[in-house]
């Protein structure tokens, strides 16, 4: 597929942002496989299906001034906002972080973290349905070989969109996941539950907004009901798929144990831990990526 470039739409960010930053943590992201996030200072390239109507779109993003950037995409018609709409989310710009400096300066381990990592906002899955199949294919296997197989679907059933000279494969559309018929490395049961992602996106179940407008637990609850989702993956798919800014990860040991290091709290319990985390209200998800990227760095 291969699209003009639509006139570029501007996203501004509320509190602090940093376009690449967010290409740095992309490059180092695993499910994505895009090593050359980064290649381009300034510029980052995506390619997804978009969120309703599932058409395919690709776009540049151009840092164009301090917390702005201008996103131009290749598709036709009403895809072009909704596209757009989705990248604001995929960069968390969709949520005000005016306030999350203050959280830095009423508490020394998030402000350690902010100057370490300035900017740096969550990279979302470019959906909750691309986030859910990624926690269906990574089940119980290393990440890199997930990622090699969650790229070989998007290069067999997806397609590949031109943006700007790059042609970058783009997970298929629900529609065509639900007739994936060749195992890819898979087993039966995983191609089995993908394909029930792929029902479930169609269904709405896996909308963005709709997760984002319930209470968390109640949201956690309806993604565990799907096959294959227990809490790690529910919690995944509302962070990083649905972008729900203010969610304790209860299920991220690795987490858990940034916290006890840097907090000098060995012995606390989760419980302990996510009584601690309401002081990060309303960004406690953003709080848990810079922890998260913090140990990543740390421990090499």
């Amino acid at each position: 597929m291969t699209s003009t470039l639509q006139r570029p739409a501007e996203l501004r960010a509320e509190g602090p942002f940093d376009l690449a930053a967010s290409a740095r943590f992309l490059e180092g992201f695993t499910p994505a496989a895009r090593a050359d996030a980064a290649e381009e200072p300034g510029t980052l390239r995506m390619a997804f299906p978009v969120e309703g109507s599932w058409q395919h779109a690709g776009v540049l993003i151009r840092r164009r001034a301090p917390g702005s950037v201008e996103v131009s995409v290749a598709a036709e018609g009403e895809v072009v906002g909704a596209a757009v709409r989705q990248v604001g989310r995929i960069l968390s710009l969709d949520v005000d972080g005016g306030r999350f400096a203050e959280l830095g300066r009423a508490d020394p381990v998030v402000g350690a973290l902010q100057e370490r990592f300035p900017g740096l906002r969550p990279v979302l899955f470019h959906s909750p349905y691309e986030a859910a199949c990624w926690a269906i294919i990574a089940s119980r296997i290393r990440m890199t070989q997930a990622a090699a197989i969650k790229q070989r679907i998007a290069e067999r059933y997806g397609e590949l969109v031109d943006v700007e000279g790059k042609r970058l494969a783009s997970f298929p559309a629900p529609s065509v996941l639900r007739t994936l018929d060749q195992p890819l490395g898979l087993s039966a049961t995983k191609v089995h539950r993908l394909r029930a992602m792929a029902r479930a996106a169609e269904e709405g179940l896996l909308d963005a907004e709709a997760l984002r407008a319930l209470e968390p637990e109640e949201a956690l609850r309806q993604l565990r009901r799907l096959p294959g989702i227990g809490p790690f993956s529910a919690e995944l798919i509302l962070i990083r798929g649905a972008g729900h800014p203010d969610l304790f990860p209860a299920n991220e040991p690795r987490l858990h144990d940034e916290m006890r290091e840097l907090y000098g709290l060995p012995d606390a319990d989760v419980a302990e831990l996510e009584t601690l985390s309401e002081r990060w209200r309303p960004y406690r998800s953003w709080v848990g990526l810079l922890l998260r990227v913090h140990r990543e760095v740390r421990l090499g």
